[in-house]
């Protein structure tokens, strides 16, 4: 497989942490800074508008050597900001309306690339242009979808998301966000079932937070993973991407679920340690590689 073909579609934006800290981030931004550094050389799929912001994002990821060949630049609308508050420890997000990345253009896209896997979250649906364009692109797909859920009130439709879910091969999300799109079950694992043939889907993750997660593929068969164990959490954003992340790496490497699961709870569980999203330091990554 030709590792340079995974496309990336969606939000990058800065966490504006309470001490107005701001830090790169956005669901699929973070995911694709961890495959660059992994080695995979995403194409990632954004827009940014044409302020300082969008200089530091651009300066960002010439620095870690991502292609920038399909970040957009917007004149109208701003580079995306989300504004993080904490309560007992968890993050809740005020995500602004009507940014940059609500506006991916369709005639900017290079539709005649293919992709081994396109990713893709559900924030980026929010709004129709860009809802478009990653229809647009996905309709010449002719390799896997990766949806990643994130169901962020009131930015989410269920009709949309399970529009998104019938085009998906792998899907990840958390429990509350599967208690939201599936009626409730005694038994998570059964919910899944249901879900998973709901939708045809090959694999199916479900995070859990401190439970850890649980992955489910066509078969029935599962894969549990707990956190690791007495970890120095600095704060849990991005620990979701983190996880994705490595999901995405497995995926595309053909690891085991039980790897890619392993792998992917040891990867998230050492970004929770780290402030923010991102790690802007390769070494940080090193001991995974040489451990993979």
């Amino acid at each position: 497989m030709n590792e340079k073909h995974i496309g990336i579609f969606g939000e990058v934006l800065f966490d504006q942490f309470p001490d107005g800290q701001k830090i790169l981030g956005g669901a699929p931004f973070n995911v694709a800074w961890h495959t660059q550094a992994f080695g995979l050389a995403p194409c990632f799929i954004s827009r940014v508008g044409n302020d300082a912001a969008a200089e530091k994002i651009r300066h960002a990821m010439q620095t870690w050597g991502m292609v920038m060949n399909s970040l957009q630049t917007d004149v109208d609308y701003p580079t995306g900001l989300v504004q993080i508050t904490f309560n007992a420890g968890e993050p809740s997000y005020d995500i602004l309306p009507h940014q940059a990345y609500d506006f991916i253009a369709v005639e900017s896209l290079d539709l005649a690339s293919q992709y081994e896997i396109i990713y893709h979250g559900t924030l980026a649906m929010r709004q129709a242009t860009s809802a478009h364009a990653l229809e647009e692109l996905k309709a010449r797909h002719q390799g896997k979808v990766f949806v990643d859920v994130n169901l962020r009130e009131p930015w989410w439709q269920a009709e949309r998301v399970a529009q998104v879910l019938e085009l998906a091969h792998w899907v990840k999300l958390n429990q509350h966000e599967l208690e939201q799109l599936q009626p409730l079950h005694t038994d998570l694992k059964a919910a899944m079932a249901v879900f998973l043939a709901r939708y045809h889907l090959e694999i199916l993750i479900v995070t859990r937070g401190e439970q850890g997660a649980i992955a489910m593929n066509q078969f029935g068969e599962t894969v549990e993973v707990a956190p690791t164990v007495q970890l120095a959490v600095v704060d849990t954003v991005g620990a979701g991407d983190a996880f994705s992340a490595v999901l995405l790496l497995g995926l595309q490497r053909g690891w085991s679920l039980q790897v890619t699961m392993e792998r992917a709870r040891d990867f998230a569980s050492a970004v929770v340690t780290q402030r923010g999203a991102v790690v802007q330091d390769l070494s940080f990554y090193q001991r995974f590689i040489e451990a993979w």
